[in-house]
C-alpha cells in the first residue's frame, strides 16, 4: 500500500486488490490471469469467462470499464476496498442499486490486521425492470402530483442549500395571500377562493408559523406570515392577481 502525502496513512491502490481477488477466485476453482487484453483480472472455469475490474474507489470510470467487459465476458465484477463507513450506509445502498441495475457483480476487499478478506457482495444477474416499475408507482404518482401542484418553477436544478419550493409550501403561500387580501377567513371561504382540499391540514399544522386561529375554522395572517410575503414576490403577485381573487372582489362590490 502507498501512503497519503498529507496524512501518512496507508492508501489503498488498485494493485493492492489484485492478489486477494486473484486468490479468492483460484479457491473457487477458476484459472486466473491478470492484465489480459485490458481486463484487470480474467478467469476461466469450464466455458465460463469471468472478468473483474479493480478500482481504489467507486467511480464512473469503473462502471464504464465494467460495462464494456460485458460485451465479451459471461460475468463481470467490480472490486473496490471496503468503504470506511461500512456497507450499511444510504450511499452504499445506492451504489448496490446501480450495480444491480447494470447487471454487474460487486466484490469488496477488507484489509484487516489478520490479512485481506474478500467478500462477494453481489452476483451478476438480469435486472427485473418490471418489478422496479411496480415498486415505483407510488413515487411516480407523487412526482406527477407535485408537478401539477406548482404554478411556477422557482427552484434551480441541482440546488442543495436553498429552500425548495414544494407544492405544499406554494399552497401555504396561496392561503397566506388570501388572508392578506381579505383578512380573517373561514376554511369554507378559503376553499371557495381556490385554496384547495389541503387548506385545513395546512392551517392546523401551521408548519411555517404563518397563521393564527381566531376561532373554530377561522384564521388570520400572523406577524411572521406578513413578514414572509416579501420572500416570495412572484407567487404573491400571482395569487393576489389570479382570477379567483378578481371574482371575489366583484362579488363584494
Amino acid at each position: 500500500m502507498g501512503k497519503s502525502a498529507s496524512t501518512g496513512v496507508a492508501k489503498i491502490v488498485e494493485t493492492d486488490l489484485c492478489n486477494p481477488v486473484r486468490e479468492f477466485l483460484i479457491n473457487k476453482g477458476y484459472s486466473v490471469k491478470s492484465e489480459v487484453k485490458s481486463c484487470d483480472i480474467a478467469a476461466i472455469k469450464g466455458q465460463e469467462l469471468l472478468v473483474v475490474e479493480l478500482k481504489s474507489s467507486f467511480n464512473a470510470t469503473l462502471l464504464i470499464q465494467a460495462t464494456k467487459r460485458q460485451r465479451v465476458a459471461d460475468k463481470v465484477y467490480i472490486a473496490v476496498p471496503m468503504p470506511k463507513k461500512g456497507i450499511f450506509t444510504r450511499k452504499w445502498k445506492d451504489i448496490c442499486y446501480l450495480v444491480r441495475r447494470l447487471e454487474l457483480g460487486l466484490i469488496v476487499v477488507s484489509f484487516l490486521k489478520s490479512g485481506p478478506r474478500v467478500d462477494m457482495v453481489l452476483d451478476p444477474a438480469p435486472y427485473r425492470h418490471g418489478q422496479d416499475r411496480r415498486l415505483d408507482r407510488k413515487q411516480r404518482k407523487r412526482i406527477i402530483t407535485e408537478i401539477n401542484g406548482r404554478h411556477n418553477d422557482l427552484n434551480i436544478g441541482g440546488s442543495s442549500r436553498r429552500k425548495i419550493m414544494t407544492a405544499y409550501r406554494e399552497n401555504a403561500i396561496q392561503i397566506l395571500c388570501y388572508l392578506k387580501k381579505y383578512g380573517t377567513l373561514s376554511l369554507r371561504q378559503l376553499r371557495e377562493l381556490g385554496a384547495g382540499a389541503k387548506t385545513g391540514p395546512i392551517l392546523q399544522k401551521n408548519y411555517y408559523g404563518w397563521f393564527e386561529r381566531v376561532s373554530k375554522g377561522v384564521y388570520q395572517i400572523s406577524p411572521e406570515g406578513d413578514r414572509s410575503l416579501a420572500d416570495y414576490p412572484e407567487l404573491v403577485d400571482y395569487f393576489l392577481n389570479c382570477p379567483c381573487i378578481s371574482r371575489k372582489e366583484s362579488e363584494k362590490t
